[in-house]
């Protein structure tokens, strides 16, 4: 996590427990850096005007102003457990860090009586899973934000082996299993890469101009492709 996320973190986290404090103790295990480091990102959002102040004590710890949260959301509780349930699934995703800090955001300003409506109707619901994860790792990740070259070992469906130098593309998600989509150039073609098969991953340093993805790229035979960008505003 870079010092713009972990500042903007940092409020989320206070904003959530107001107005209880956090010790820098805790707050530096959370975010996995030193509590001098804690110490200072806390003095630079004060210095920009954000509303904390230290509690002395024993039990104390830096606190942010009530007033300075945000608004309930307006959810209902079906749209609540919707987006609930939505994060959830997306645990062995790319996506599964951000999911979990959105469920904390969305969970930390919604009104008391859709939070309790919203926990007891999730009480009722269970995913099922096949015990098996098919997770990409963070280097590709980054390598499909920033357009970084990768070289992949990969383990096709034969059980054979090879390796790859891949221009990350995006992504295709079909249960627990996330593709990579990627230009191959071992094949001169688009390829997915199951994520439990990719081996291991290295950035060449290398950033060619980006390809354009288009779903007819994809050659699916089974199933139906769904695109993410713009489906809410679509409906």
């Amino acid at each position: 996590m870079n010092r713009t996320d972990r500042l903007y973190a940092l409020v989320e986290e206070l904003r959530a427990v107001a107005p209880r404090p956090r010790s820098a103790r805790w707050l530096a295990e959370r975010f996995l850096v030193s509590s001098r480091t804690i110490e200072r990102d806390l003095s630079a959002l004060q210095q920009t005007g954000v509303p904390i102040w230290a509690e002395p004590g024993r039990t104390g710890g830096y606190c942010l102003d009530p007033s300075h949260t945000l608004p309930p959301l307006g959810f209902t509780v079906d749209e609540a457990v919707a987006v609930s349930v939505a994060l959830t699934m997306l645990a062995g995703s790319p996506f599964s860090a951000g999911s979990v800090s959105a469920l904390r955001k969305v969970a930390a300003v919604l009104d008391s009586g859709t939070v309790s409506g919203s926990r007891s109707r999730a009480q009722r619901i269970f995913l099922l899973d096949d015990g098996r994860s098919s997770t990409l790792s963070a280097d590709v990740a980054r390598a499909v934000d920033r357009g970084d070259v990768l070289l992949i070992t990969y383990r096709d469906g034969s059980g054979v082996d090879s390796v790859r130098e891949v221009e990350p593309m995006g992504y295709v998600g079909k249960g627990n299993d996330w593709y990579l989509i990627a230009w191959c150039r071992l094949r001169e073609g688009v390829r997915a890469f199951r994520g439990d098969r990719i081996g291991s991953v290295v950035p060449t340093g290398e950033r060619p101009a980006r390809r354009v993805l288009d779903a007819a790229d994809l050659d699916v035979r089974f199933g139906t492709l769904r695109v993410v960008a713009g489906s809410a505003k679509n409906r």
